[in-house]
């Protein structure tokens, strides 16, 4: 079997992947109108916007949102390296090609631990010199930093932008989110950033009920949805940027981004900050 990626080529559905069982990649390619999906990802999205009918919107706003932050990276600060941690399939405007349209020299590394990503992504990227994708967990930083594509792309004596966007709610609390920022934030140098964000609830019924269907969904890959104050302590090692901790789509929005969510049953929350030094 094959899948395909955006620009038309084929690629080989790695061995030992079981489409049967969602993966949180596969369905937000799903929620966001993509192809490189499967009908046990369609299935579980279908459910789950029973749950939080609200989450096409968000998922389509969260990406609006990587777009603005990606692109205010590299043309407001300066930034020309960086690190997606749980990157997801690719689709249109991904961190590569926002970056470089604003210099092309920007380098990229795209880390998943989903095998169809770094198939799909190895496929797309095959003739970009400047971007790469790693398989790693996203937990595995001394991994990841020390992986070929990182020592190849990454000079740690200029900037860094280190991403977790829409992922630490795949990261259970035993796994210590928090730590793993601040680890990332450790080993970058003077004048990097991060941008960090995940799912957060005001009802507890809703964290319960998601945090339990994803798991299921998933065979366990899914840490849990979370409170505002969790993402707070995430961000402890960031001087954040204005406008400081929001709902995503009020992150410097613009007037072409998607409508907003017309239910709020949850929202991606978080910011963007320089690494405190």
């Amino acid at each position: 079997m094959s899948v395909s990626v955006q620009e038309g080529a084929r690629v080989n559905l790695p061995y030992g992947v079981d489409v049967s069982v969602p993966s949180v990649a596969r369905m937000y390619d799903s929620l966001l109108g993509g192809k490189d999906n499967y009908p046990a990802d369609r299935a579980a999205c279908g459910e789950l916007l029973k749950q939080v009918p609200s989450m096409r919107e968000l998922a389509l706003n969260n990406r609006q949102f990587l777009r603005r932050v990606v692109h205010a990276l590299a043309a407001e600060y300066g930034i020309r390296q960086f690190i997606d941690h749980g990157s997801g399939l690719p689709t249109q405007d991904n961190v590569h090609e926002i970056a470089q349209r604003v210099d092309p020299s920007s380098r990229v590394v795209y880390v998943d631990n989903d095998p169809i990503v770094r198939a799909m992504g190895s496929a797309l990227l095959e003739t970009n010199e400047r971007t790469a994708v790693l398989q790693a967990d996203m937990r595995d930083t001394d991994t990841i930093f020390a992986s070929e594509p990182v020592v190849r792309l990454i000079d740690f004596d200029e900037p860094v932008a280190a991403l977790f966007v829409s992922v630490l709610h795949c990261i259970p609390d035993s796994s210590r989110p928090a730590d793993l920022v601040a680890r990332v934030a450790d080993l970058l140098p003077a004048g990097s950033m991060m941008v960090v964000c995940q799912l957060v609830s005001d009802s507890g019924e809703i964290r319960d009920s998601v945090t339990r269907f994803m798991d299921e969904q998933t065979q366990g890959h899914w840490g849990r949805v979370r409170e505002r104050a969790d993402v707070a302590s995430f961000c402890a090692p960031l001087d954040l940027v204005d406008p400081g901790l929001t709902e995503v789509s009020a992150w410097r929005p613009q007037h072409d981004d998607v409508p907003a969510q017309l239910t709020w049953e949850w929202e991606e929350y978080g910011g963007v900050g320089f690494v405190r030094r």
